[in-house]
Formats: C-alpha cells, structure tokens, sequence
C-alpha cells in the first residue's frame, strides 16, 4: 500500500505483531528469573547447615560402664558433655543444699529426669567464659564442693553441677537428652 508520498509502508496486522512482542517479553522475563534463581540459589543453599553438623545434632552414648561416682567426657556439637553417675552420698549433699542460698537457684531434681537421678549430664563448658572445667576425668581436681572447678578464673561447682563460688554466672547447662533405654542416652 502506498501512500501520499508514494512510499510503501508495511501492513501490520494488530494480532500477530502483539503476540510476537508479548512472547518476547515473556521470554526476556523467564529468563531474568531463571538467571536471578541461579544466582541467589548458591547463597541461600550455603545458609542451610553442613553434613557435619547435622550429623552431630544428636550423639548416643552407651553408660553401662560409668561406675557410681565416676564421671566421663563425651563431645556433642564439637563442645564437651559431662555425663557423671552420682552415688548416694553426692545425690544427698546436692539435695542438703539450701536453694535460696545459690547464684542460680535449681534442685537436683529439675536438672536431672525423673527415675534417673543419679545420671548427671551437663555441658562441659564454664557459664563464665567457656573454658572447660576440671572434674570428670579420673584424678581431676572436683573443687571444695565437690562437682566442677575450672582452672581458667576459679569457678567452683557442686556435686549437682551448679555454681557455688567464682566469677560464673549460671549452672553448667543440662543439655536436652532422653534415655533410649538402662544403659544408652542420646543427647540433642
């Protein structure tokens, strides 16, 4: 078709010039969001935890062996955990203790379970700056009451891995656990 300038100017129909645009604006718009998903997929896959770490999210421990009295180190999420069999007398000393007279009060009893209290199990870490406390290991000074020291500023434990003297704040932390049977426990 020509028109008054005796110039050919092309003849459009509305429907096909539209899709045509229409697809190529889809196109350009798929493929930014597959190009953004394979960029941000790398930096929200690396915020998920690593296979060490889900493997350590939970440790099983056989007891059988822990005499009364004797204490053992085990690790759980690469920190320390103190796992010690109390005997009478050290359940008895823990529950003569007058609750109001601690720096942060627990009995015996809310930090062990019910049935099970003579197994004591706690982190292996100081509530003061995290240095690991001395007690659980075979000729270890226990401190002067009998539980925990820690060499590092003097923090002073009892039998029942709370704190009685020193610059630490808090109990040794009981960690979550549950006993799978008499002689295993999982922790975490």
């Amino acid at each position: 078709m020509a028109d008054d300038a005796g110039i050919d100017t092309p003849v459009h129909e509305t429907g096909e010039g539209v899709r045509r645009r229409d697809f190529i604006n889809v196109a350009a718009v798929s493929f930014a969001g597959v190009g953004g998903l394979a960029t941000l997929w790398p930096l929200i896959r690396q915020m998920s935890p690593s296979a060490d770490v889900l493997a350590e999210s939970s440790t099983e421990i056989d007891i059988s062996q822990i005499a009364a009295g004797q204490a053992i180190k085990a690790i759980w999420r690469k920190q320390p955990v103190f796992l010690r069999n109390l005997t009478p007398a050290e359940i008895a000393l823990a529950n003569k203790v007058d609750i109001g007279s601690l720096r942060d009060p627990q009995t015996l009893a809310e930090r062990t379970k019910p049935g099970k209290e003579n197994w004591l199990i706690t982190m292996g870490v100081c509530t003061h700056l995290g240095c690991v406390p001395l007690g659980a290991g075979e000729g270890e000074p226990r401190g002067e009451f009998g539980g925990y020291f820690c060499p590092c500023h003097g923090s002073t434990y009892d039998t029942a891995a709370r704190i009685r003297k020193g610059p630490a704040p808090k109990n040794l932390e009981v960690p979550v656990y549950e006993f799978n049977s008499d002689t295993v426990v999982k922790i975490g």
